[in-house]
């Protein structure tokens, strides 16, 4: 330690060893402060936060049980569980300081010591402590972060039918372990429902890990997901743990699960069933507990009767499934996400508060939203950057052409694709995403409905 930083706070009863101990240490750190009588502990720990603490174990004459010492080391991780504490003892106490280690010591000190040990001894405990506060800044944030963007149902803006059947599962299933599968096209909100599954479950004071599945190359996927040791290839110049350990005791969520090839799908499956990951280039099985949700904006059911996805994976990770609907089946939440919009980028950008014209939200209930919510959150938000109205028009507006034609189709335009399409679309928004009811307006039942949606990517 070459800057001299850092308190440390010396107790024992022999003033010899305070004052050998002060003369050596005060020249590695910035404070040293010594005691004899452990009982103004409680006043000094009230009042001072020490980096490190040496705490011998026995106090009263004659005393070789090592009681006084370990009933201090209680009361100082009372005070501060982060603490950092090393314990001064005699050689024939080694197995009494070995106890204490496991009781929450950080290591010990022989008497007499070695000077040497004794410095490299205060490092070792230095970083220790400041990794600790490193840690605990970092839950700190973590949790205020959490506290802040994962309010319930954050960003859930409508009370459609279909919406709030999203909430009641969310509500039904957050608090159990079970795993859950997220279907939904892109940009329906599916890392929000994992966000809020976690923030309601009973690990939400722990970590949420989100991996991209679709981002994640073969060779690159054991490494990330399962961690690596070593040497266990060229660019390896240290250990590293993978998501599954560091999400372990928190949530992982599994992004775009079904892009995931079926040779990975078998590993995958395998740590699953297992609740096991094997670092890449190790044979060391190390434990993991982690609630596992994944999400997927494909056909996943599909994908298994076209042997693409394995079915044991299936059925391992959708315990329970929910559906988000996407924005067309949903237009009557279409109003309260604008205003939601409308307030976050107007502040984003300093500018008053903006509205739409009539008919300017009549043009949104009437756009497809092929993009669904991240499309009208973008649309809103570069509608503010470039508008000078107070009032956005259509014209602020930018719609996909395609869509356009696909809403303005009229009856002689007889391709029957596009009719069936456009009736289908009609149909699900008059009726607010309810399938079953749309479905008997259409004449059809609601496997006959789900095929036609899957065929048009309704």
């Amino acid at each position: 330690m070459n800057k001299k930083t850092g308190k440390i706070l010396i107790i024992d009863d022999d003033e010899d060893i305070l004052q050998a101990a002060r003369l050596l240490l005060k020249q590695h750190v910035a404070q040293v402060h010594t005691e004899k009588k452990p009982d103004v502990l409680p006043s000094l720990l009230k009042n001072e936060t020490y980096d490190v603490i040496f705490l011998d174990m026995n106090f009263a004459k004659g005393a070789t049980s090592g009681k006084e010492g370990f009933y201090w080391l209680d009361k100082i991780l009372e005070f501060d569980p982060s603490s950092v504490i090393v314990l001064i003892t005699a050689f024939g106490d080694v197995e009494m300081a070995v106890r204490a280690v496991k009781e929450g010591a950080t290591n010990f000190v022989l008497k007499p010591w070695q000077n040497e040990r004794l410095i490299a001894t205060l490092s070792t405990a230095m970083d220790l402590r400041q990794s600790r506060i490193e840690a605990k800044n970092l839950r700190s944030r973590q949790k205020q972060l959490s506290a802040d963007l994962d309010q319930p149902f954050h960003d859930f803006i409508g009370r459609s039918q279909a919406m709030e059947s999203v909430f009641t599962a969310i509500q039904k299933v957050a608090k159990t372990d079970a795993n859950i599968l997220i279907l939904g096209e892109n940009g329906t909100g599916k890392e929000l429902v994992a966000r809020e599954l976690h923030r309601q479950s009973s690990r939400t004071d722990e970590v949420f890990i989100s991996v991209d599945m679709g981002a994640l190359s073969e060779t690159l996927f054991e490494s990330e997901l399962f961690g690596h040791v070593k040497g266990a290839f060229t660019d390896a110049r240290e250990d590293r743990a993978g998501r599954f350990e560091v999400a372990s005791g928190g949530t992982l969520f599994l992004d775009e699960i079904c892009n995931l090839p079926l040779t990975l799908q078998a590993k995958l499956l395998t740590v699953l069933e297992n609740r096991k990951v094997i670092r890449l280039g190790s044979n060391k099985p190390i434990e993991i507990d982690v609630r596992l949700i994944c999400a997927t904006n494909m056909s996943v059911h599909e994908m298994v009767a076209q042997n693409k996805f394995r079915q044991d994976l299936l059925y391992r990770i959708n315990t329970v499934e929910i559906r988000l609907p996407p924005l067309h089946e949903r237009i009557e939440d279409i109003p309260s996400l604008v205003d939601h919009f409308l307030k976050i980028y107007c502040k984003k950008y300093n500018k008053p508060l903006k509205k739409l014209s009539s008919a300017t939200m009549k043009r949104l209930e009437k756009y497809h939203w092929p993009g669904n919510v991240r499309e009208l959150q973008h649309a809103i938000e570069r509608a503010i950057i470039m508008s000078e109205s107070q009032v956005l028009q259509p014209s602020d507006f930018f719609f996909h052409a395609q869509e356009t034609k696909r809403e303005g189709l009229a009856l002689e335009d007889y391709n029957l694709e596009d009719i069936e399409k456009l009736a289908i679309h009609k149909a699900i928004s008059k009726h607010g995403g309810n399938i079953t009811h749309a479905a008997k307006e259409l004449g059809l039942s609601r496997a006959s409905l789900y095929r036609r949606m899957e065929k048009y990517g309704l």
